[in-house]
């Protein structure tokens, strides 16, 4: 199940967009040359941007792995990005082959890559719906085709509200959608900081100005409280190679470049 329904107009290449420069980042090829020039220009004044981005999307892994394992069947990735192996679906389906994934993004170049690399088993599917209205996430009719949401759920909002501005009430948008997930769910969050680049953002800022999103970074305290109505699991908030690595912990050098927080909690 896609949606893939929309005219190739519908895709915008004269401005860069977030998902298309995250690709970048992670050394893929599914971006324009204008995503690669604002990308480039991050990179060039922020390059701890490259591993940053890779520990985030070892985070994801890590994460998934946990809720699959912790007895969780069914996963809503919204922000889902430009497929990177291996998604969300081959984690979960790597511990339970019936391991459901709704996958979420608004940027429509992204349906056309989910068709071939996200949607090719049947517990699969992917829909274009916006963070900011979460009710059309939540009534969409792909989401009721793979999710019951009377069953406990994955939700994974991995480095996507930091596009969301304050006017437009990222922790309200967490709420909304804690309120339809029934107790023992889980909730995978990451969000980009300024905790550690401080001097460096300010033109990292101006790139993203001229994106499709901008960027809004946030400091701990803000980040934790998006993860207000759940239980925060061990070690809580923390930079997201820090959360339950699968060996030994990066040096505190390498620890200080990753400029992402993240962290895992259960609906109670």
């Amino acid at each position: 199940m896609t949606d893939e329904g929309f005219p190739a107009d519908e895709i915008d290449t004269s401005r860069p967009h977030p998902a298309r420069m995250y690709d970048y980042y992670l050394g893929g090829k599914d971006n324009y040359e204008v995503d690669r020039e604002a990308a480039q220009r991050v990179v060039d004044v922020l390059p701890d941007i490259i591993p940053a981005a890779r520990a985030n999307r070892e985070f994801l892994h890590r994460a998934v792995r946990f809720l699959a394992r912790s007895g969780i069947r069914q996963f809503v990735d919204i922000g889902t990005g430009i497929p990177t192996s291996p998604n969300t679906h081959q984690i979960a389906q790597s511990v339970d082959p019936r391991a459901s994934v709704a996958y979420v993004d608004n940027d429509p170049i992204v349906a056309t890559h989910a068709g071939a690399r996200l949607t090719g088993s049947g517990n699969t599917g992917f829909f274009l719906g916006d963070l900011r209205d979460p009710r059309s996430i939540l009534d969409h009719p792909t989401l009721a085709g793979l999710i019951d949401l009377d069953q406990p759920v994955g939700l994974l909002l991995v480095a996507v509200l930091h596009f969301v501005r304050d006017d437009e009430d990222p922790a309200g948008i967490v709420a909304q959608l804690r309120e339809k997930l029934p107790a023992g769910s889980f909730l995978v969050l990451s969000h980009a900081t300024a905790d550690f680049h401080a001097g460096s953002l300010p033109e990292v800022f101006k790139v993203y100005d001229k994106a499709t999103a901008t960027l809004n970074t946030r400091p701990h305290a803000a980040v934790e409280a998006l993860f207000d109505g759940f239980e925060l699991l061990d070690p809580g908030v923390v930079q997201v190679p820090v959360w339950r690595p699968d060996g030994e912990l990066p040096s505190a050098e390498d620890i200080r470049r990753i400029g992402f927080y993240g962290g895992v909690a259960r609906r109670t």
